[in-house]
């Protein structure tokens, strides 16, 4: 199985939709997925998120069902060293990396500063279960740390699936599904944290997805009815550069690298 997330374009936040810059991206990202052999789409009910895949379904002719679950994950709390309220990450190094619990996967949300807004422990745990649940659907059970195949699944001998192939569509006779989620950093990253077993603060600190960037995880299923995600892509801005547009920098507090420079797009 893949799971493709795709973070919306660069945002109005003011109006829950798109920049003007942030509908270029869309068109680009549209071309891209286009290629590919969808199973389903699944879409945030944000208007960023919604808007980002309008371009894509409409270019398919496709729809996408809307879970309330992958909205944003903003359930703000009161910074410690600012006195500002806002998402529940962006914190600084020297407050974050000295709270052991931020390390830990299992109780990331039981720490101070997480447990001043009780909807994140909440939250995250239906988004936990909402995930599992769409998972299932598609013959992958959660189990410990791991996901069962279930549902007469059959799993891959040899383990992983091709890579991939941005030129070519896969061959429609590949069983294997593929979903696409249109959300957000956050959401996206809280997902992440569930699948992969990673704390939500370490990737919501050490890690950027940049808009409308791609990230594929691909299932391997090497021993018996053992299921993990790996992840292929993070990030991937590919689009972006075949279309000569420079990568937005929203979510990023550092410059984004730039494989060219504005003035040079044709």
């Amino acid at each position: 199985m893949r799971i493709i997330f795709i973070r919306h374009g660069n945002p109005d936040y003011k109006n829950d939709s798109l920049t003007e810059k942030g509908w270029e991206e869309a068109k680009a990202l549209a071309k891209r997925v286009c290629r590919w052999t969808v199973t389903d789409f699944y879409c945030s009910p944000l208007g960023r998120a919604r808007d980002t895949a309008s371009c894509t379904l409409n270019a398919m002719g496709r729809t996408a069902v809307i879970i309330d679950w992958m909205k944003e994950f903003y359930y703000p709390v009161r910074h410690p060293r600012t006195n500002v309220t806002h998402c529940p990450w962006d914190f600084t190094a020297g407050y974050w990396t000295n709270e052991p619990l931020y390390f830990d996967k299992d109780r990331w949300m039981e720490a101070e500063l997480m447990r001043s807004n009780p909807d994140i422990a909440v939250e995250y745990k239906r988004l936990c279960d909402g995930m599992d649940a769409l998972l299932e659907q598609y013959g992958y059970r959660r189990e410990g740390n791991l996901y069962r195949v279930v549902s007469g699944k059959k799993a891959a001998v040899l383990g992983t699936l091709p890579a991939i192939n941005d030129v070519d569509k896969p061959e429609p006779s590949r069983e294997e599904p593929l979903i696409v989620i249109f959300c957000h950093l956050g959401a996206m990253f809280a997902m992440m944290s569930h699948i992969l077993n990673v704390p939500f603060p370490v990737l919501t600190h050490h890690f950027f997805v940049a808009p409308t960037s791609v990230t594929i995880l691909n299932s391997e299923e090497r021993w018996e009815d053992e299921a993990t995600f790996r992840v292929q892509v993070l990030g991937d801005t590919t689009h972006l550069h075949d279309a000569g547009l420079p990568i937005s920098s929203a979510g990023s507090y550092a410059p984004v690298f730039q494989e060219f420079e504005p003035e040079d797009r044709s």
